[in-house]
């Protein structure tokens, strides 16, 4: 017996689940990966309306400055963050930005510090399903000259380099890690190799930036560090910035 379709569920089938118009969105989306954060950006939008929720997921619309603004918790792993990702991207939004948090592949960068990405060093187990292991994938170069020129005039500490993402957060051992390093890695997240790969192959312009939670190299722990949640803060106010530029605001 053969499956009847090429796909049993597609981005379509989900917008059409969650009654996801492409009128009921903005141009631009900034995705966080959890709730609490999601809930600190929407309280800086105009007149947030909730789109959908959908198991533990939710999509506001609201307004920045008069400019529509789309912001979901887009998920903190590979296989969920496809699934909002495919949700996005099939609403026609035209400019997604991720932020989230990332380990430091590098002695130098600091819990509290930025990391923007320029791509990602692929290990996760979604992205194989959708490229072929020589599929490059990069951030949008645009987006990421414009964040990093908001950046750099904040004064805040940033690196820029890809971004090595694995499903396996118990097991970045050394193995692992110093292969990552030798691919060009600077930093480790669970997520942005498949938002990133999902956003390219549907053209759609797309960069993530991270706040290093904690540095693998030196094995510092950063997560309840109050630079750490200032950094996780800043990230928000640049991505809505970096709204704001693309806008001329």
């Amino acid at each position: 017996m053969q499956m009847k379709k090429d796909i049993h569920l597609t981005s379509r089938d989900l917008l059409d689940m969650v009654q996801l118009r492409p009128e009921d969105v903005g141009k631009y989306a900034i995705v966080p990966g959890p709730k609490d954060r999601l809930e600190v950006l929407i309280k800086k939008l105009e007149n947030p309306v909730r789109n959908f929720s959908f198991m533990e997921y939710a999509m506001y619309t609201g307004y920045l400055d008069g400019i529509k603004v789309t912001a979901i918790n887009g998920g903190r792993f590979s296989p969920d963050t496809a699934i909002t990702t495919e949700i996005l991207c099939g609403a026609g939004i035209k400019n997604i930005i991720r932020i989230g948090s990332c380990g430091a592949l590098r002695e130098d960068i600091k819990v509290g510090d930025l990391v923007l990405a320029t791509g990602s060093v692929r290990g996760d187990g979604v992205t194989p399903y959708y490229v072929t292991s020589d599929f490059v994938t990069v951030s949008d170069k645009g987006l990421n000259g414009i964040m990093t020129e908001l950046i750099n005039a904040s004064g805040i500490k940033v690196h820029t380099g890809a971004v090595w993402t694995t499903d396996a957060l118990l097991r970045e051992t050394r193995e692992k890690v110093n292969e990552a390093v030798s691919r060009a890695a600077i930093a480790v997240d669970m997520v942005s190799s498949t938002f990133l790969t999902i956003c390219q192959m549907n053209k759609v312009k797309a960069t993530a930036i991270l706040s290093v939670s904690d540095n693998i190299i030196t094995g510092e722990l950063g997560f309840m560090n109050p630079l750490f949640y200032r950094a996780e803060s800043a990230t928000i106010d640049l991505a809505l910035n970096t709204v704001r530029k693309l806008e001329g605001k």
